[in-house]
């Protein structure tokens, strides 16, 4: 059953004509203004392509026996790029997914929620994942869920598949009709591509405002059967969890019920995909699915909770939470990776807020970009969080820095050594609440000038 489930020193900036502008007045400002709006331009197209953040290298991803990939350039939104990809999943296989709880989903969204729904305990036939980038087939009326059911009935002829296999994605613009002709023309010479080792063309192909296709893998044993689990997603911006905030797609040879897959992949993307944050939106078209081809011959898993399946599940769980940091890495404009680990909560209900309310905040975020160990800004967050909180039991740590404890800053602490850290391309922001149990673990990145020129330029 589907689960809805970064350099300026402190006050200065380094983009001199956003300075020279800020110092200007009057007509005499505003020409000096202009003149400067060109360097601004030139600066925006001179950034950097690739974050860096980014790995070095996509991995080597292991072939999983019953899965193959293909993809084509057909012009959905991108011109010279792939956009579309195509997986196709052998028969005997269960799949499982969660998706956005967005209250506006996409119609692909809706489709694959339903679909889900019918497949029961052993659905019989192939599967199909059909994925376009450029366009998120969402806030389109009916026209939208035409789309989607055009899309499905010709891929499921194409592979011969049931057409309630056929699962569809949709990433991009909102509010623009989906050009599913260009998708459906584009399906023959998929089906002819299909290759399982064409992994990577297919974590490409998804991108949108990605600056690198993201995967992962792992290689676990299973009741002495060797297990294969690999998968990749896309991600950048409008990444805020609430269940999971981009695409991404987990394959296994592992044979596994397909309630217990359901059941695995719930619980793995509470730790994972959900959470992550990058600007605190979330999706319309957030979607997750893991497949299991059972082509490895172990016996059968019902659920993750034997010794077997906590196995799978933990291998399941690193490919994901894997995939989840490199969206992190990714986001728009990024430099730096940012942990918040929160502990001491009077429940664990309660470190998730204040987490979350550290990881979301702009002024925390801004903090870290401009490498300012601004710990007031945290202790902002927590005080907003809606959290139970006693500010005289806070203990604020940058990395293993005591920065404040007891209501106030730590005797210890010297501003120096904190501005040293925040000069690092990871950050730990660590809180101790004082008053229980609970804990919570977010990632997000801090937030840039880069992030506002992707987005105002988005559509153009």
């Amino acid at each position: 059953m589907a689960k809805h489930d970064k350099k300026a020193k402190k006050g200065k900036s380094k983009d001199k004509s956003a300075k020279k502008a800020k110092n200007t007045s009057g007509k005499k400002g505003a020409k000096k203004a202009r003149k400067t709006a060109p360097k601004r331009v030139a600066a925006v197209k001179a950034a950097p392509l690739v974050s860096p953040l980014a790995p070095a290298r996509f991995p080597d991803l292991p072939v999983i026996d019953g899965v193959r990939f293909a993809t084509a350039q057909a012009g959905v939104r991108y011109k010279n790029r792939t956009d579309v990809m195509l997986a196709e999943i052998a028969p005997g296989s269960t799949l499982a997914g969660v998706f956005t709880r967005s209250a506006t989903r996409s119609a692909a969204v809706l489709d694959c929620e339903d679909k889900l729904e019918m497949l029961g305990d052993a659905p019989k036939g192939g599967f199909a994942i059909v994925v376009n980038s450029g366009n998120a087939n969402t806030f389109t009326g009916q026209r939208g869920a035409s789309d989607v059911a055009t899309i499905a009935q010709a891929a499921a002829a194409a592979l011969n598949v049931p057409a309630g296999h056929v699962f569809t994605s949709s990433t991009g613009v909102i509010g623009e009709p989906l050009p599913a002709e260009k998708i459906t023309d584009a399906l023959p010479g998929l089906v002819e591509r299909l290759s399982p080792d064409a992994a990577e063309d297919a974590a490409r192909a998804i991108m949108t405002t990605d600056t690198f296709p993201k995967g992962a893998m792992a290689e676990v044993e299973i009741g002495g059967v060797p297990v294969k689990v690999m998968g990749f997603a896309k991600g950048s911006g409008m990444i805020a969890p609430d269940m999971a905030t981009m695409l991404g797609y987990v394959f296994t040879d592992a044979a596994v019920t397909q309630d217990g897959l359901q059941s695995i992949l719930s619980a793995a993307t509470k730790r994972s995909f959900n959470a992550i944050s990058v600007d605190s939106d979330t999706s319309t078209s957030d979607t997750v699915l893991l497949a299991a081809t059972g082509a490895a011959g172990n016996v059968p898993l019902s659920s993750g909770r034997s010794a077997d399946g906590k196995v799978l599940a933990a291998a399941i769980e690193a490919v994901m939470t894997d995939l989840a940091l490199q969206i992190v890495r990714d986001g728009e404009g990024a430099t730096k990776l940012v942990e918040v680990r929160v502990t001491g909560a009077k429940t664990a209900r309660d470190a998730d807020k204040v987490a979350r309310a550290i990881a979301n905040s702009p002024l925390v975020k801004t903090a870290v970009a401009g490498e300012d160990p601004n710990w007031g800004r945290i202790v902002m967050a927590v005080g907003k969080s809606g959290a139970t909180a006693d500010r005289d039991l806070l203990t604020i740590r940058l990395g293993d820095i005591v920065v404040a404890e007891k209501g106030w800053v730590a005797e210890s602490y010297r501003e120096e050594d904190g501005a040293a850290y925040m000069k690092g391309q990871e950050v730990l922001i660590a809180v101790d609440m004082g008053l229980g149990k609970g804990e919570a673990v977010m990632w997000t990145c801090d937030l840039t000038n880069r992030y506002i020129e992707i987005n105002a330029d988005y559509r153009s």
